[in-house]
């Protein structure tokens, strides 16, 4: 699930119609991410994000060490020299020591990992976490994110404004979103020629056993509600929720589903045991990249799901002032624009589609970066879940695939 800087007009009634669900929803749901290739030059820094980068905070921080955990192929990188060109940018800039991993593929079993010295007060091995909405509340709520110092932010101007006033950090003091995410449906366009253009297609009787579906909840089962007819953003009954479970579970007891996996489905495509899948449309343009433009993906007609990926600043973190440092330069629209050509995430930063322009202008038309008013219509937002709804709505799904 994710995305955001648009190519819709404030007032347009597509647009309008997804940030109320934003409103209304305090966890959204979801992972994903995405990997390499783009423009030529997208290496070099441009003037604009060495200059977010070399704020006064960040000279201050220089020498320090940062370390970030984010998804798998989530951040521009160069398969020739094996690095992350804005990242590298930034270490030359600043002076500040960064270090990335591609620690999280499920937003449960990262946190499982870390919640434990966390609650002890003991460092977790990461400043900077990537976390999805619904997860990161879960974090906000714990304490376990330090409060940003907008000071030493100065570009949080420039994300979208849909996006600073979400239900579970209002203002955006702890969290600000890396990239929207949009789950759908993916295949192998060799095995599957015609293409998907709905979950009918997807569990047809020809892709038994070579089907995937993500294990984050919302984008699984909201993927299915909504293709039994209810709308995941208002309030529906355990008994709907349910029926989609039941789905899944037969789904998984015939046969037809091979694996429920985090981003390690994209493994499965690549080899071929998966040729049908529910996933993140960053991952397949991402796979596309790198092996031949071999897959195909499309939100269903019944409608996709969409949230966000935020990043925070863990709250055992010893480096605060150079996490800062990285977070505002990844915010300069010009940096913002050269992930986004590689991740082809939704990008929530102003300013990054006209930079697009410059860096790649095939890209600015994306509609997976820069979503279509007929795209955003079919986004929906799973609605805001209270503890109580979470923690049941959670041990039904994990019992349904096999983890109860």
């Amino acid at each position: 699930m994710a995305k955001t800087t648009r190519s819709i007009p404030p007032g347009n009634p597509g647009e309008n119609d997804l940030l109320g669900q934003l409103e209304n929803a305090s966890k959204a749901f979801l992972s994903r991410r995405a990997l390499l290739a783009g423009a030529s030059g997208a290496a070099a820094a441009t003037m604009m994000g060495v200059e977010g980068a070399t704020s006064a905070h960040a000279a201050a921080a220089a020498g320090k060490t940062v370390r970030w955990a984010n998804w798998g192929l989530y951040l521009d990188f160069d398969n020739k020299t094996k690095k992350y060109p804005t990242l590298e940018a930034f270490q030359k800039a600043t002076g500040i020591k960064a270090t990335y991993q591609e620690a999280i593929d499920d937003n449960d079993t990262f946190t499982a990992k870390v919640a434990p010295q966390l609650r002890l007060k003991k460092d977790i091995g990461y400043d900077i976490v990537t976390m999805t909405e619904w997860k990161a509340a879960q974090w906000v709520a714990s304490g376990f994110v330090q409060k940003l110092d907008d000071a030493a932010v100065p570009n949080k101007k420039n994300v979208q404004a849909s996006l600073l006033n979400r239900p579970f950090d209002v203002g955006r003091h702890y969290s600000l979103p890396w990239a929207g995410i949009i789950a759908g449906i993916a295949w192998s366009k060799s095995a599957l020629p015609k293409g998907l253009k709905t979950l009918d297609d997807l569990f047809a009787p020809a892709n038994k056993g070579r089907i995937e579906v993500l294990s984050e909840m919302r984008d699984t089962i909201g993927l299915i509600m909504m293709w039994q007819g209810v709308d995941i953003s208002k309030s529906f009954t355990d008994a709907q929720f349910q029926k989609a479970v039941d789905f899944l579970q037969k789904k998984i007891k015939d046969g037809y589903i091979r694996q429920v996996k985090g981003q390690s489905y994209a493994e499965d495509l690549i080899s071929g045991d998966a040729i049908a899948v529910i996933g993140w449309s960053g991952d397949i343009n991402q796979l596309n990249l790198q092996n031949g433009n071999r897959f195909g993906f499309a939100v269903p007609e019944s409608g996709g799901t969409f949230s966000t990926d935020n990043l925070m600043i863990a709250s055992t973190s010893p480096n605060k002032a150079a996490a800062e440092a990285l977070i505002n330069y990844y915010y300069d629209p010009a940096v913002a624009a050269k992930v986004a050509n590689y991740i082809t995430y939704v990008c929530p930063v102003n300013g990054a589609k006209e930079a697009m322009a410059k860096i790649n202008p095939k890209q600015v038309n994306n509609p997976l970066i820069f979503p279509t008013d007929a795209m955003w219509k079919n986004l929906k937002v799973f609605r805001e879940l209270n503890p109580t709804d979470t923690a049941k709505y959670a041990r039904i799904f994990q019992k349904a695939i096999g983890n109860g």
